[in-house]
């Protein structure tokens, strides 16, 4: 008989508070490059970015990534300076303006900077969706503190990108975010908007669309948001969250699609098994959990594991060891 799951969401002693969630996950091209761009040399980055081409999820991973280093919006500001027609160089520094606009210390005025280099990328590369998902990333920040208009703002740049890319990963990740942030008081409704838009979203992609994963995710964020009202357990094992007859069936079909479709060619790959991970966690299928991290190696991410409100190292550590049966 299989030991139960740990009890997910506990304060725990030791572990790596301060563990590095490396946005690149395992796009050994971009670490490549982002070390030295972050010595302001940024032709590597100008050679990577060509060569990305129109993969739009792989483009907005890289920019995004690269976006979040520390000294990214100082040398794309160089970049720009240096070649003002790159549309490159635009849409790396728009993503840098809201990196720094998302920061907690941001200045009042870093959110206007961010949508304005946001919209002036847009209009030097129409086709791109990524000055749009950079937007998507400010409303996302905004929704959350409550502001009037960003719900609507975010539905209407979602659907830039859709125009542009209908399948676009990071975008749906971030739009199954919003949408669970509304009516937290209804609590654990199955009828939740959040779970109409991922169904939809996932029957719309093709077969072989990491998509399919897009429920599992709506079920962790809906989670997320109501353990932050209060409304739900911190420990998600404990929480009946997971255990229902809905959440186990979006679960199984998760799983059964990764197993005849993995894309181990997507650049959001690793995100995706860390759901799937912390799922099969959660409902203590611990040999089906086992496959994931092995899958995951040391491509951790900061979601899910934080949704319980608590330090997310640590949170995947318990889970890996209760997967793997280590002591």
């Amino acid at each position: 008989m299989s030991p139960p799951p740990p009890p997910l969401g506990r304060r725990r002693k030791g572990g790596r508070p301060d563990h590095p969630f490396d946005p690149a996950l395992d796009d050994s091209e971009l670490i490549g490059v982002r070390g030295r761009f972050e010595q302001g040399r940024w032709a590597g980055v100008r050679t990577l970015l060509a060569a990305t081409g129109t993969d739009w999820d792989r483009r907005g991973h890289r920019v995004v990534a690269l976006a979040a280093a520390p000294s990214a919006h100082g040398w794309a500001e160089d970049w720009l300076l240096a070649e003002p027609d790159s549309t490159d160089a635009a849409t790396l520094l728009a993503c840098a303006e809201v990196a720094r606009a998302l920061h907690p210390k941001a200045s009042a005025g870093a959110p206007g900077r961010a949508r304005e280099a946001c919209l002036a990328a847009a209009r030097l590369d129409p086709a791109d969706p990524t000055p749009w998902l950079a937007l998507l990333m400010l409303d996302g920040a905004r929704g959350s503190q409550g502001e009037c208009g960003a719900r609507e703002e975010a539905a209407r740049h979602f659907e830039e990108i859709r125009a542009r890319h209908p399948e676009h990963h990071q975008a749906h990740h971030l739009m199954t975010a919003q949408l669970a942030e509304s009516h937290p008081e209804s609590g654990q409704d199955p009828l939740h908007e959040v779970y109409d838009f991922a169904a939809w979203a996932s029957e719309q992609a093709p077969a072989d669309s990491p998509l399919a994963v897009l429920p599992v995710v709506a079920h962790a964020e809906r989670y997320r948001v109501l353990v932050a009202a209060g409304s739900e357990s911190a420990d998600p094992v404990a929480s009946g969250h997971w255990s229902g007859r809905r959440a186990r069936q979006v679960m199984k079909a998760a799983f059964d699609w990764w197993l005849e479709w993995e894309r181990e060619d997507h650049p959001r790959h690793r995100a995706d098994l860390n759901f799937l991970a912390h799922a099969k966690v959660c409902e203590g299928r611990q040999a089906e959990a086992a496959a994931l991290f092995h899958r995951i190696g040391p491509h951790l991410t900061a979601a899910p594991w934080s949704y319980s409100g608590r330090d997310p190292y640590p949170e995947f550590l318990a889970a890996r060891r209760f997967a793997l049966g280590a002591p």
